[in-house]
Parts: C-alpha cells; sequence; structure tokens
C-alpha cells in the first residue's frame, strides 16, 4: 500500500504543478492582451529620404515639406542635363545628366529655395519642420 500512497503523492504534485504552469501562463496571456502596444516611431517622424524629379524643365514637386534630418534626392529624368543651387549658396550640384541624382541632407529647420543654374526660371524650395 505505500507504493499506492507515493504513487499518489506523486500524481498530486504532477497535477500541482501543472496547474501552476497553466495558472501564469494564462496570467501572461492576460497581461499581454490588456498592455498597450509599443510602435517603434510611433509618434516621430522618421527622418527618411525624400525625392524631387527633374523633368519637363520642371522640378517635382515644386514645394517639398520635410523634417530635420532627411535626405532629399534630386534625379534628372530629363533628355537634358539640369544642376541643383541654393540660392543662399547651402547646396549644390555640379551638372546631372539624365538618370544622375544629387542628394542633400537637411539638418536645419527652414526653407531652402533653388534653381537650374542652366535653366534659372526652374524653381522649387524644401520647406524643413
Amino acid at each position: 500500500m505505500t507504493q499506492i500512497l507515493k504513487g499518489a503523492i506523486m500524481a498530486k504534485r504532477i497535477v500541482s504543478a501543472s496547474s501552476l504552469a497553466a495558472a501564469v501562463l494564462i496570467t501572461i496571456a492576460l497581461v499581454m492582451a490588456v498592455s498597450p502596444k509599443v510602435q517603434a516611431n510611433a509618434e516621430q517622424p522618421v527622418s527618411a529620404g525624400a525625392d524631387v524629379k527633374i523633368d519637363n524643365f520642371a522640378f517635382g514637386p515644386q514645394t517639398l515639406t520635410v523634417t530635420v534630418g532627411t535626405t532629399v534626392t534630386w534625379t534628372n529624368r530629363d533628355d537634358i542635363p539640369h544642376t541643383v543651387v541654393s540660392t543662399d549658396g547651402v547646396f549644390k550640384s555640379k551638372v546631372r545628366d539624365t538618370d544622375e541624382t544629387f542628394s542633400y541632407k537637411f539638418d536645419k529647420e527652414g526653407t531652402y529655395p533653388y534653381y537650374c543654374s542652366l535653366h534659372p526660371k526652374m524653381t522649387g524650395q524644401v520647406v524643413v519642420h
């Protein structure tokens, strides 16, 4: 009978351990279900890149609004060369042929007007917040 008693005690311990493990798992699941979800950069804008297309003697978009830290890339999609030159001397590209690019990272807030030095009527601006 001692063997039967030992077996009953062991079975009771296994059931108790299983019940405890199940209770812990249920508690964790409930805590996770009611906790607020956290998302990386959910409320802060990401300083990703932005693009300006040069085509048909125009910058598109003509006005681009970005956050501080954004790198803007101009791509010449026109059949003739163009430049990207800041009117304030902040940035200046070399002559860009078809499909060539120029990039500049905006680290300060402000409005940055620019133009094509080969075709001065081509203008645009980057607004940085």
